[in-house]
């Protein structure tokens, strides 16, 4: 299945969660890591969304969602059909053995940065008081040129 077309399931899997879709980035397509000749480039995308399930639970409801799509627990960092991700929640602090907010690496990751900043461009890091702006600005240019914007998903 194209990866445009998961996406779009995938929101409408969350909706019946009780995960409401409320914006979504385009579809950036960026070299597999860490060795980009060992598979198909990565699609990648940024939802915003509203519920009131509580952040490891929303976190259990999104391994789930990868379990259904074929993702296996293996190494790190390997391929997998899908990787769903809390990036932030409503601007929450939090650091348990399951789950770190925001996440911790996503101000290393211009697949992250570029699709989070389309659909919340004042966004702040919570901890680390800094605007999406100033994270993509600290990006290496050979990290960001790579990026390729596609269209959005539907």
């Amino acid at each position: 299945m194209p990866p445009e077309q998961t996406f779009s399931r995938v929101i409408a899997r969350l909706a019946k969660d009780g995960i409401n879709t409320l914006e979504k980035s385009s579809i950036w397509q960026s070299p597999a890591w860490p060795d980009p000749n060992a598979q198909p480039a990565y699609k990648n995308a940024v939802i915003s969304v509203d519920t009131s399930i509580k952040p490891l639970k929303l976190l259990d409801t999104l391994k789930n969602i990868e379990l259904e799509y074929g993702r296996t627990i293996g190494a790190r960092n390997a391929a997998r059909p899908l990787d769903l991700d809390i990036i932030d929640y409503n601007g929450k602090i939090m650091l348990t053995d399951r789950l770190t907010l925001p996440h911790p690496r996503m101000h290393k990751r211009p697949f992250v940065l570029f699709p989070l900043s389309e659909i919340a461009p004042h966004w702040i890091d919570p901890q680390k008081n800094r605007t999406i702006h100033a994270w993509i600005a600290q990006l290496a240019l050979n990290d960001v040129r790579p990026l390729v914007r596609l269209d959005t998903f539907t």
